[in-house]
C-alpha cells in the first residue's frame, strides 16, 4: 500500500484505502532536448497549490468533496530512462490494481510511456488522447529512442494504428507529420474534431489515457516550459477541451512539462496548479 506524504496538493489528503484518485509525481527531465527544469514541476505544483482555493467557480465543485490521495514523488534514478519508466509503470500498476485512478505529475513527457504501459496491461483496448505543442513522434532523438521527443511514437509501438488522437500540435519534423497521416489522428494547431473523437469513444465506452503537455498553451500564457512554441491555446480554450475529454471514461491521466524555474513570475506554476485542480474535480465527479 502507498503511504501519505505531507507536502501534498491542496485537499488531496484522503486515506489511500478510501481514495478514488491517486496523485503522484515524477521528478525527471534527463532527456529534455532544450531547456531543463521539468524535474522541479511536481514539487512546485504542490507548493503553489496552497495559493488556490479548493473551490472552482467554473465547475461549481470543491476538492474537499473529492477523495484524492497524494502519494508524493516517486524516487527516480536520475539519468536512467529505462529504470525510471519501469518505476513509473510499477507505481501506476499498483494504483490501477487497487481499483483507483492514477494522476501523474511530470516531469518530462517521456514518463507518460511508463504509465501508458501499465494502463494497457489493465485495459487492453485503451485509447490515448494527447494534447501538446509537439508531435513527439520521432523514431529516435540523437540516437535515443526513450526520449520526450519520441514518447507518442513509443506509445504507438504498443497500441498501433487508430488508437491515438493528437491535438494542439504545431511543431515537429516534416517526417513526423507525414507519418502521423497514416498512423495517428493528428489535428494540428487547435482542438477541432475533439468533440467528435470523444463522442465516438463515449459511445463505445472505451477507456482513455489522457496526457496533457502544458506547452499546448501559448507561451504568452505559459512560458515556464522547456520547449515553448508560439501559436498555442489560451487557458479558456484548453479548459473547454479538457472538459470534453474528462467527461469520457478517463482511467488515467497526466500533466507534464512544467519547468517552474523558467518563469520567475510564477504565473506558469499557478496556471499548472489550476489545470491540475480542474482535472481532479472533473475526474472526482465520476464517483
Amino acid at each position: 500500500m502507498l503511504h501519505r506524504q505531507y507536502d501534498s496538493f491542496i485537499a488531496c489528503d484522503a486515506d489511500y484505502r478510501d481514495a478514488d484518485i491517486v496523485l503522484f509525481g515524477a521528478p525527471f527531465d534527463s532527456t529534455t532536448s532544450n531547456r531543463p527544469g521539468a524535474r522541479f514541476g511536481p514539487r512546485a505544483i504542490r507548493q503553489e497549490s496552497f495559493g488556490l482555493e479548493t473551490y472552482s467557480p467554473r465547475l461549481d465543485r470543491d476538492l474537499t468533496d473529492c477523495s484524492v490521495f497524494d502519494a508524493g514523488d516517486v524516487e527516480l534514478p536520475f539519468g536512467d530512462s529505462e529504470a525510471t519508466l519501469a518505476l513509473i509503470r510499477e507505481q501506476t500498476a499498483t494504483i490501477l490494481g487497487d481499483g483507483k485512478r492514477p494522476f501523474l505529475l511530470g516531469g518530462e513527457h517521456s514518463l507518460t510511456l511508463g504509465a501508458v504501459q501499465a494502463a494497457l496491461d489493465q485495459y487492453p483496448d485503451l485509447y490515448l488522447i494527447h494534447f501538446d505543442a509537439h508531435t513527439d513522434l520521432r523514431e529516435e532523438y540523437l540516437g535515443v529512442e526513450l526520449s520526450h521527443a519520441s514518447v507518442i511514437r513509443r506509445c504507438w509501438d504498443l497500441m498501433g494504428d487508430g488508437r491515438i488522437a493528437q491535438f494542439g500540435i504545431r511543431s515537429g519534423e516534416r517526417a513526423e507529420f507525414l507519418w502521423a497521416k497514416k498512423h495517428t489522428k493528428l489535428r494540428p494547431f487547435d482542438f477541432a474534431g475533439l468533440e467528435e473523437v470523444v463522442a465516438s469513444l463515449k459511445k463505445a465506452d472505451k477507456p482513455i489515457y489522457f496526457t496533457l503537455d502544458l506547452d499546448v498553451l501559448d507561451p504568452g500564457f505559459f512560458p515556464g516550459t522547456g520547449t515553448p512554441e508560439a501559436g498555442g491555446a489560451s487557458f479558456r480554450e484548453l479548459m473547454k477541451a479538457v472538459d470534453l475529454v474528462m467527461a469520457a471514461n478517463v482511467v488515467a491521466c497526466d500533466v507534464m512539462e512544467l519547468a517552474p524555474g523558467l518563469d520567475t513570475s510564477g504565473v506558469s506554476t499557478a496556471t499548472a496548479c489550476k489545470v491540475v485542480r480542474e482535472m481532479l474535480l472533473l475526474l472526482g465527479a465520476k464517483d
